[in-house]
């Protein structure tokens, strides 16, 4: 019977991939050599490169549309828009003003219990008298 060796913890066995992301210059040169490929050699293309059909059909419509942008995921490039940083700074200080005016109430809700409790134990000590 084989004993199973644990595998510690910073060797990750499986670490998360990495998403790719092509600039347009690389998609429009696919495109172009995937389209001068003659029928065989596609997915030879393909392979190599290790793209699918579906990628080269994204970045053909894109090219036909004249959208050179398009080329250019939005999720993941660095032309992504970003906040400015004033309202980045607002709705950081929002969110933080919400949480302080939570606590507040918390511990007002508190301060109130904790002098009904007092009052109750002065009249309590009072009558023990």
């Amino acid at each position: 019977m084989a004993s199973a060796t644990p595998i510690p913890a910073g060797d990750d066995p499986a670490p998360k991939p990495k998403r790719r992301t092509f600039s347009a210059e690389y998609k429009l040169r696919i495109v172009s050599e995937y389209d001068a490929a003659p029928a065989g050699e596609k997915g030879a293309i393909l392979r190599r490169e290790r793209l699918y059909h579906s990628h080269v059909i994204e970045w053909r419509q894109a090219r036909e549309a004249g959208a050179l942008d398009a080329l250019v995921d939005r999720r993941t490039s660095a032309v992504r828009p970003k906040k400015a940083s004033e309202q980045a700074e607002l709705e950081r200080l929002r969110k933080k003003v919400a949480r302080l005016e939570k606590d507040l109430a918390r511990r007002d809700a508190a301060l109130e219990v904790m002098g009904k409790a007092n009052a109750l134990l002065e009249l309590l000590s009072e009558s023990a008298d």
